[in-house]
């Protein structure tokens, strides 16, 4: 007779249901009230059940920025002058870790990135809740929630994140496996316009009083939109667009979904050229160059800043023309492009170098193909280099690249 084992019915259904924590989801909450008087922001992250981490690894960054913190379960701060690091193994059942962050970054120049003031905050998701290796038990699904708490008399904040209540938004970002709030966010007494342009919600926003020009900023991009799609097919589900006046930096700058613009900057300059053009491209092209290749999407937001307005019928050729002229002066004495860091001569040299490359293209392929191609080729890589840009090019040129067989590139 065969010997017959007997499997213990409850260790039967345990088997048969998988691993204890398969398909699992666990609440992750960020909740974070902004404390102008003391040019702050307390933050609390809170899991409803600790046990589904065995461990948060966060990348402070340089001592002075996260202050106060106090944890459930085990919390080890490693100080650095460099990049400090805290870890956190959260107990079991509900368990919260809370901080403060300083929201304001001056520059050298008297200047902000990021500011908070008594009326409003201008800030991005990344100074909130810092980078961070996160180790969790197979099968859980971690599902992020961020509210703000304002302060009195403040009406409203704005993310690019889909809103779930007044002052509550869904974090759910596919790239990572933790889920942070990320890109430029405004708080405050805000003025904000809105509009659809193809599947996108698209806000501009800024404190009152603070000199933007929201529906110029909405003409333009409802003008140029088909363009951009055209080249640069995505369709993000928000993008949120905020600005302020001195002393905030006179620049522009683009976040996950969202733009920064300040407020007295040209829509398009005298030059023809479009920062907030620029930096649409850079948000929808999503090209991530390797260190010491940044001419390539430099010289990519220029060149689309400038070539979409003139798609759309916002430059006539004369204009055109003599902006090739500006640019042609401006990156003169430039005479290489890769491992530099980009300037406004590299940059102009980058945009004739690719001007040249899509005639290029277009003539060797009988106007088939286009530099457009080159693109969204681009789109599609995790990084980008110069050796990666040149094999993109031939590969849809067809052959090799007299134009790209430059000592700028070597």
């Amino acid at each position: 007779m065969p010997l017959r084992y007997r499997v213990p019915l409850g260790l039967l259904l345990l088997l048969a249901a998988g691993p204890l924590w398969a398909g699992q989801k666990v609440a992750l909450d960020y909740h974070v009230q902004l404390l102008p008087k003391s040019d702050q922001a307390e933050v609390r992250i809170t899991l409803a059940e600790g046990s589904a981490v065995r461990s948060l690894d966060f990348d402070l960054g340089a001592p002075g920025s996260y202050s106060d913190f106090k944890a459930d379960g085990q919390w080890q701060l490693s100080p650095d002058p460099v990049h400090s690091r805290g870890l956190w193994h959260p107990p079991a059942g509900s368990a919260s870790l809370s901080y403060r962050v300083r929201l304001s970054q001056p520059r050298k120049n008297g200047t902000y990135d990021t500011r908070i003031t008594p009326d409003w905050a201008l800030f991005r998701g990344e100074q909130l809740i810092p980078p961070a290796s996160l180790d969790q038990q197979d099968g859980v699904e971690l599902v992020s929630r961020l509210e703000f708490e304002l302060p009195k008399g403040w009406k409203s904040v704005e993310t690019a994140w889909p809103r779930i209540g007044k002052n509550r938004f869904r974090i759910d970002d596919v790239s990572r496996l933790f889920d942070r709030p990320t890109g430029w966010m405004l708080a405050g007494n805000l003025g904000s316009r809105r509009t659809t342009l193809g599947e996108t919600e698209v806000t501009v926003s800024a404190p009152k009083g603070q000199g933007m020009h929201r529906m110029d900023v909405l003409t333009l991009l409802t003008f140029v939109w088909p363009q951009v799609q055209a080249v640069f097919p995505r369709n993000p589900p928000k993008l949120l667009i905020v600005g302020a006046g001195s002393p905030m930096w006179k620049g522009s700058a683009a976040g996950r979904n969202s733009i920064y613009l300040y407020s007295g900057l040209p829509l398009v300059s005298e030059s023809g050229s479009s920062p907030l053009l620029r930096e649409v491209v850079q948000l929808f092209s999503g090209i991530n160059d390797e260190p010491g290749h940044d001419w390539i999407g430099e010289g990519l937001g220029e060149y689309y800043a400038i070539e979409l307005l003139r798609r759309a019928g916002g430059m006539s050729d004369e204009r055109y023309q003599t902006l090739q002229h500006k640019l042609n002066a401006a990156g003169k004495n430039v005479t290489r492009l890769r491992g530099e860091q980009a300037n406004a001569a590299m940059v102009a040299r980058a945009v004739t170098l690719l001007q040249a490359l899509d005639r290029e293209i277009r003539l060797q392929t009988h106007s088939k193909r286009s530099l457009d191609d080159v693109s969204q080729a681009l789109m599609r890589m995790d990084k980008v280099n110069t050796a990666s840009f040149i094999q993109l090019s031939e590969s849809v040129l067809g052959g090799a690249s007299e134009v790209l067989d430059s000592p700028l590139l070597r």
